[in-house]
């Protein structure tokens, strides 16, 4: 039935496109030139599509602008698909469209409603062969737009229902059934945050050819200067000398959480060395939205451009599912939890009395910085109020900037969450702007974080499910590999925040629960069901609770390069991720201990 419903999407999409003469699809990723506009992917999923946003932190961007070709001239119709991210009744995230020069007489993204959706710009009479086509913001308060649409059908209205929008989008855009082969690795490496990173070079310095898929234009994840969270964890009471020595080569020292200063992430770093692998084959900007799979292993994954649109193919022997969503093993059908397990199901004294959706929040940091002279912030009406009774009064954020905790999904409500935390953070910050000149006048905001820093969402179901009591009890498993040493650190929502936001919590909480240095077992690192899945990362195989401990960076990337000596073993020996447990631990954790130096393949 779903195939049939599917196939009656396309043959509708058709006739829709046999119904106009021609139709011109803009995606505003690909503008030739974005100005000031910034390039959000992280709602691709519900949205099959990248968009451009007006990220100026209450100060207009400049324009984006591209050419547009048209097939012939003559009267066409302009749908524009954008939102009101935060009306009230209207929001801030207004622009204007212009064609070679000439504004279209309507202002967009302030409709009072904060569904995505097409509007209709009006006609305009195309004259020439190509236009300029430029959008305009006018507040520097996020206004988006995901694409424009211009047809010579008067009559025809563009589809918003998902499938369908998504067929068309592919249609237009002239996207290939055969995306462009990328080539074929021994392991094809998903996320390049510092778990999936330290997995290629790993992997790389194993003698494997490695690809590494990134969605973003830097490396490091939350670690990079998109999202600034300094790296935690120890490196240095692990059991085993080569585990860390890739860490100490992403570690950029300790600039803090949301340091305004981007360079102290060290982004331009983190490339270099991965440049430097001449094994490693590196894809940035690249959102892997597809698998494809033999029964329970897969060949071969997707990813398209998140600013071109250009689709390639990655086949491999092996793969690892560093996203932190999990998404390569949700996409191939891997056993995964989201959410927390009940006391019963587990044992664990920390678990929740019930299970349920809760989950750790996603934060956007932010700072700000004294300048020379006084500055004023415009008046935030749409964003979250605050007051003399309730408001914080700091000038830069830390991580308890935070929304989520089960009110949202981390995955499919990626932008709501984001954009909830903006209206907090502006809204906090217009008050201290306007009530507290004093400490105030002479700040100004120097940067905002836009993709968001998430912490938890699913977790890749493995052959052995890390615990409470593995972590404070300090069970030793044989295949005990990366130390963690960070605390039992579940974020909740702050209680006075809770108290003046109840559903809607953007601060948190935490009691941190100390731990000795305990062993996280190879185990966790690749799918129970997916012959062919590593895993590393905030999505290996624990339960909640457990996640609590080692989701930290410098933890996430020694698995990275546990997965990385495993994939080697996977590879020489023609086996799978499971087959190194079973038949070659001894050799496994010789290479960690340093006792067994692999040779080059």
């Amino acid at each position: 039935m779903k195939k049939l419903c599917i196939s009656g999407v396309i043959l509708t999409l058709l006739s829709f496109c046999a119904s106009a003469q021609n139709h011109v699809f803009v995606e505003t990723e690909s503008f030739e030139d974005k100005g000031g506009w910034v390039i959000d992917q992280q709602s691709f999923v519900v949205m099959g599509s990248s968009y451009i946003m007006a990220h100026g932190m209450g100060r207009p961007v400049k324009d984006a602008s591209t050419t547009v070709k048209f097939p012939k001239p003559g009267k066409y119709k302009m749908w524009v698909r954008t939102k009101d991210w935060a009306p009230f009744p209207k929001g801030p995230g207004k622009f204007e469209i212009s064609m070679d020069g000439k504004k279209v007489n309507q202002v967009f993204g302030a409709s009072g409603s904060d569904a995505w959706k097409w509007y209709d710009g009006g006609e305009t009479d195309i004259k020439t062969g190509s236009v300029k086509l430029s959008i305009k913001d006018l507040t520097g308060f996020n206004g988006r737009c995901d694409a424009i649409l211009f047809t010579d059908d008067l009559k025809f209205t563009p589809p918003n229902e998902f499938e369908t929008l998504t067929a068309f989008r592919k249609k237009l855009l002239n996207l290939a059934d055969k995306p462009a082969d990328a080539g074929q690795f021994d392991m094809v490496v998903v996320g390049g945050g510092i778990a999936g990173t330290c997995a290629a070079i790993s992997a790389a310095r194993m003698g494997l050819k490695v690809a590494l898929i990134q969605d973003r234009p830097v490396l490091g994840g939350n670690n990079s200067s998109e999202i600034r969270v300094h790296l935690m964890g120890d490196v240095d009471k692990n059991h085993y000398p080569k585990l860390g020595r890739i860490v100490r080569e992403m570690d950029n020292g300790d600039p803090g959480n949301g340091n305004p200063d981007a360079k102290e992430y060290g982004d331009a770093r983190k490339i270099s060395i991965v440049k430097a692998e001449p094994n490693i084959s590196l894809f940035l900007n690249t959102h892997v939205y597809k698998v494809e799979k033999e029964n329970d292993i897969i060949t071969a994954v997707i990813g398209r451009d998140i600013a071109t649109n250009k689709e390639m193919r990655f086949t491999g022997s092996f793969f690892s599912d560093c996203t932190g969503d999990g998404t390569i093993g949700y996409l191939a059908g891997a056993e995964f939890r989201m959410g927390r397990e009940s006391k019963a199901e587990t044992g664990e004294s920390l678990a929740a009395e019930k299970a349920d959706d809760f989950t750790l929040g996603t934060s956007n940091l932010w700072a700000s910085l004294e300048r020379d002279s006084v500055s004023s912030f415009p008046e935030t009406p749409w964003a979250i109020q605050f007051s003399d009774e309730y408001h914080i009064d700091e000038p830069k954020a830390d991580w308890q900037w935070e929304t989520g905790f089960g009110n949202f999904n981390t995955i499919t409500d990626a932008e709501k969450i984001r954009d909830h935390n903006l209206r907090a953070i502006y809204g906090n910050w217009s008050y201290l702007k306007k009530n507290k000149p004093a400490k105030y006048a002479k700040k100004e905001l120097a940067w905002v974080a836009y993709i968001g820093g998430k912490r938890e969402s699913r977790r890749i179901i493995g052959d052995h499910i890390l615990n409470q009591m593995d972590i404070q009890e300090g069970k030793f498993y044989p295949d005990g590999s990366v130390t963690a040493t960070w605390t039992i650190d579940l974020h909740f929502p702050d209680a006075k925040n809770s108290k003046y936001f109840e559903g809607q919590e953007f601060f948190a909480g935490t009691k941190h629960i100390k731990v000795a240095p305990y062993t996280i077992p190879y185990r966790c690192l690749y799918s129970k069901n997916i012959q062919n899945l590593f895993v590393a990362g905030r999505n290996i195989s624990t339960t909640h609770v457990a996640f609590g401990s080692t989701r930290v960076m410098r933890t996430c990337g020694m698995m990275g390069e546990v997965v990385g000596f495993a994939a080697y073993l996977t590879t020489k020996y023609k086996t799978t991720p499971r087959g190194v447990y079973q038949e070659h631990l001894p050799e496994l954790m010789g290479i960690l201990k340093g006792e067994t130096t692999a040779p080059q393949p």
